[in-house]
């Protein structure tokens, strides 16, 4: 078992953990919870024995095998799945003790690793390569692509299966979901429930760890306090223990209050439909939980828009696409404020697509895009948060927005976003994830949209924050449109949604917790046999037809593969600048002339980056588009 005895752990002069006492029992499904920069991370880099204690002991078994997903993003010439085999290290061993012994002529040697290899599965080993390629997310002939073939979000999947592949006693998972979609998710979440180790999961994913824990471990201020069952067991337990404080007891009373006001508001107009039944669930479920965070650092709401037109914006017989290919059609919709739309569908199937033609950034090839004339649409995705300037502040971000407001009033509104204090007066260029994806909300919130679009908003958000996300959403006037691979905020903030497969966009039949039932039976309906098809050409004809299809689809792969290591330079350079701009000594002002133009540079690389982005997003749909319908 791992054992932690009187732990003590310090980063630098910071204390992250102080007498810590923790069991783990071999396949425990442990989750590690709390607030960003709170020592987890650094909990982890001490089991796999990165770091040393400061005091007390960390121990394991001996022989122990521990996985855990590197943080450096994979690189190479090497196919993908030759990569995530990599990941069976005994495997690999074995291979090559085995072609060295086929040198030498042992035959004796051959025959023992020969036994080996079976008993460690090694004959079956491309096959499970290939089953965790597929479970997250990878098309069925995508596992011969070269790893540097892949963007850097779908590199950190390849990563995640290279770690699954280890036939591990101790995994250890920091944040897996960040890069995955829904389906991925529920996938990951169906695999670990399975997993036979022990397991350690960071995660700000509220229903991920509720199917996944069994036990939660919370730092908080120093020290590492257990609880028995999942998160919603560990909330109420939490909740209970505050309320006990009488600190807190008023402040709790207070949000209890207001949570009540949400759910009897929402009872009032709630019909009998599934997807409504199961908001004013999660929203009940909102009213239990929110005293669990009424310490939380985040207070924030949605101002006022300043317009609420009827409606918002309308699409009428819709088609989108990119370069001649449509990846949906004939799409019909119309947003009026108060509209709460989550979207669900496969990878790749348009649902940022439609997030995109609905914000105005992609035009429509057919149809009719009709916004009203006071439409201010908010719209958040992972690349707002590069386009936040790395030397200014967050106080110096938001007066760029409102030059005639008081500074005190934007630090009063920059504190309910956790930028408190000198923090509102920090460069941006070295936060972490969360505190730009932190201020890149704040920004939006503050310009008053009434139509939100969010592309999965909370990677990086930790657990508080996306709880303060979720109620001030409830408050919200305008229209909503989300896609999240979190379905706790999906839960609580749609009352409609929308299934984008197919090319089309329809209603979804059901409500959230059908969905995994869906991908089930569209799983099950794209690994049927198909006989029919298969005796109506000849193996010859098949594979004429297989080079046809290679042969067509060749200038789009080489022009993405271009693309992609452009991509990737204009990354490097930039993430370069950024290393540069986060030196204290560059914002002296001696420093300044080089200070302005490494920020020029920076500009001129970011929209470099961003025009090349936009180019790789096309082809690389046009690409997935032409394989679906060629298949």
């Amino acid at each position: 078992m791992l054992q932690l005895r009187d732990l003590s752990l310090r980063r630098g002069v910071r204390l992250l953990l102080q007498g810590a006492d923790l069991t783990v029992y071999p396949g425990q499904k442990l989750g590690l919870v709390g607030a960003n920069g709170c020592g987890k991370s650094s909990l982890f880099a001490l089991i796999r024995g990165d770091l040393q204690p400061d005091g007390g002991d960390c121990t394991l078994p001996p022989g122990w095998e521990i996985a855990h997903v590197a943080q450096q993003t994979p690189s190479g010439e090497r196919a993908a799945i030759d990569f995530v085999i990599d990941g069976d290290e005994e495997l690999r061993a074995v291979q090559a003790g085995l072609a060295e012994a086929e040198t030498r002529g042992d035959g004796l040697r051959q025959a023992e690793l020969h036994g080996r290899l079976d008993a460690i599965g090694g004959y079956s080993a491309e096959s499970r390569a290939a089953r965790l390629l597929h479970g997250l997310g990878f098309a069925p002939g995508e596992e011969r692509r070269s790893v540097d073939s892949y963007s850097g979000g779908w590199r950190m999947r390849l990563a995640l299966a290279r770690t699954l592949m280890c036939r591990s006693d101790l995994l250890l998972l920091d944040e897996p979901t960040n890069h995955l979609d829904l389906d991925a998710v529920i996938w990951l979440e169906g695999w670990l429930k399975a997993y036979p180790g022990t397991l350690l999961l960071i995660s700000h994913d509220r229903d991920f760890l509720d199917a996944v824990a069994g036990q939660i471990a919370h730092i908080e201020q120093g020290r590492l306090t257990a609880y028995a069952g999942n998160y919603s067991a560990f909330e109420r337990q939490r909740a209970e223990r505050l309320a006990q404080q009488h600190a807190a007891f008023s402040r709790q009373q207070q949000e209890v209050a207001r949570m009540q006001r949400f759910v009897e508001r929402f009872r009032a107009k709630a019909t009998k439909a599934r997807q409504a039944q199961s908001r004013l669930k999660a929203l009940e479920r909102m009213e239990r939980i929110a005293p669990a965070h009424v310490d939380s650092p985040f207070r924030f709401g949605f101002r006022a828009p300043a317009a609420l037109p009827h409606p918002l914006l309308q699409l009428e017989e819709a088609a989108a696409g990119y370069t001649g290919s449509l990846v949906w059609s004939g799409v019909s919709l119309s947003l009026a404020p108060g509209d709460r739309i989550g979207l669900l569908g496969p990878n790749g199937a348009g649902k940022s697509t439609l997030i995109r033609v609905l914000a105005g950034l992609l035009p429509l090839q057919r149809g009719r895009r009709s916004p009203a004339q006071a439409l201010q649409v908010g719209y958040f995705a992972q690349h707002q948060m590069d386009q936040l300037h790395p030397g200014d502040s967050p106080l110096t971000h938001l007066q760029r927005l409102a030059p005639d407001q008081p500074e005190q009033a934007l630090r009063d509104y920059l504190g309910g976003f956790g930028f408190g204090g000198d923090k509102a007066l920090d460069a941006v260029a070295p936060f972490s994830g969360g505190e730009k994806a932190r201020l890149a909300l704040a920004l939006l919130i503050w310009r008053r949209p009434n139509l939100l679009l969010l592309d999965e908003p909370t990677n990086h958000l930790d657990l508080d924050m996306r709880q303060a996300l979720s109620e001030a959403l409830q408050e919200f006037d305008g229209a909503l449109v989300v896609v999240s691979h979190d379905r706790h905020l999906l839960r609580v903030t749609s009352d409609e949604l929308l299934l984008v497969d197919a090319g089309q966009v329809a209603p979804f039949e059901g409500d959230l917790d059908d969905y995994p039932a869906w991908l089930g039976r569209r799983q099950a309906q794209a690994e049927a046999p198909t006989a029919t098809a298969a005796s109506s050409a000849s193996r010859r004809e098949q594979r004429r037809q297989d080079a046809e299809q290679r042969r067509r689809l060749q200038p789009l792969r080489s022009q993405l593969q271009r693309l992609e290591a452009r991509l990737a330079a204009l990354s490097e350079a930039r993430a370069s600048i950024e290393r540069t701009l986060a030196d204290p000594e560059l914002y002296q002002p001696a420093a300044k002339p080089r200070l302005l133009a490494l920020l020029r540079e920076k500009q001129q690389l970011t929209s470099e980056l961003e025009e090349v982005e936009g180019e790789w997003l096309e082809t690389g749909e046009a690409l997935e588009r032409q394989e679906r319908e060629a298949s």
